[in-house]
């Protein structure tokens, strides 16, 4: 029987006059980071156990191709996880020092709500906005 995934942490509801980041607000956003980290863990595990229990050599050279192909694709998968952990990680770690919700760039409040769907984000949605604008005019 599989292990019972983490249930979602619900939104955090501030109250009225309540400090932006203040402790309540900075063990939620942990506890969903620290959850998040344990889901993309355990989707890591499960991911080599499988790829050793299907490490099967097919003589038909398609069924080897296609086996292959799902196992690449799935390590990419799991690459781009293992990544997302280290930003977890990094997080925090920004938790730990205080410095958790203020823009890399600017320092002005990210905002709850956008924590809430980005739990990693360094950036407020205005100097995201430009970033992303640079980003496509340096690719054209």
């Amino acid at each position: 029987m599989a292990a019972e995934a983490p249930k979602p942490v619900a939104p955090y509801k501030p109250k009225k006059g309540e400090e932006y980041m203040n402790s309540k607000q900075l063990a939620h956003f942990r506890k969903i980071l620290e959850d998040l980290k344990l889901e993309l863990s355990k989707d890591i595990d499960r991911t080599v156990h499988t790829m050793q229990d299907e490490a099967t050599v097919f003589a038909d050279p398609n069924d080897r191709a296609s086996q292959e192909s799902d196992m690449a694709l799935e390590l990419r998968n799991r690459d781009r996880e293992r990544k997302l952990i280290k930003k977890i990680d990094e997080t925090i770690a920004k938790i730990d020092a205080g410095d958790y919700g203020y823009c890399e760039s600017c320092g002005v409040e990210i905002g709850l709500k956008r924590l809430e769907a980005r739990p990693t984000a360094t950036l407020c949605i205005d100097c995201k906005t430009l970033d992303e604008m640079r980003e496509k005019q340096v690719a054209k």
